[in-house]
């Protein structure tokens, strides 16, 4: 029998991932303040890599402290532009700002896992992609964002790659799993290890 992992994120769609690889979700939301933990772990000029799993961390333990003996899964994605932390755009004029910014550039998606139990990280996981966006012209850009419409929202590239937004792309060097936040493989590889799910 799976042992239930508590998710501590709000994404519908991480807990869709999550059940549809035949895992036992419960979804509790973490109430930590992201941009003030990034800040604080920022301070010591964080490389992406390491700012996505203690930001991941920060929500799994942040959760955990209060599920006694609860297997609690923690996740972020940080994405990086020559040096720049970039968050997810709050609207369309964003998204389209944020795609000029990308177009003919190299940047890098840094997905974070962290599980715990009883407050504690018992296991941290960072995998990265690296992601090549050709060049954009902009009235391709308008005509992309009106035709995909808010979902862009929420991705923190203003793009999703598993629907219209792999066409903005040249080359992609990582997993779809890291590309989308949630590196399924490193997950279900040590939840069998520890014995959280049938192997």
């Amino acid at each position: 029998m799976n042992e239930t992992i508590i998710l501590a994120s709000a994404s519908p769609w991480r807990r869709q991932l999550l059940q549809d690889a035949g895992l036992t979700v419960e979804a509790v939301p973490s109430k930590i303040d992201e941009r003030s933990v990034e800040t604080n772990i920022a301070q010591g000029n964080a490389e992406p890599a390491h700012l996505a799993v203690e930001l991941a961390a920060a929500k799994a333990i942040s959760v955990s402290e209060h599920r006694p003996n609860a297997l609690t899964l923690g996740a972020d994605q940080v994405l990086s532009l020559n040096g720049e932390i970039l968050h997810k755009s709050a609207n369309l004029e964003e998204a389209r700002e944020r795609l000029l910014k990308l177009s003919g550039q190299t940047h890098t998606l840094s997905s974070g896992l962290v599980l715990c139990r009883n407050g504690e990280a018992i296991w941290r996981h960072v995998s990265v992609a690296k992601m090549t966006v050709r060049d954009l012209e902009p009235d391709y850009i308008s005509r992309y964002l009106a035709s995909v419409g808010e979902t862009v929202l929420g991705s923190v590239g203003a793009y999703q790659i598993e629907g219209p937004g792999i066409q903005l792309f040249e080359r992609i060097e990582g997993d779809y799993w890291t590309i989308i936040g949630l590196p399924l493989l490193p997950l279900l590889n040590e939840l069998r290890r520890i014995g959280a799910i049938d192997g």
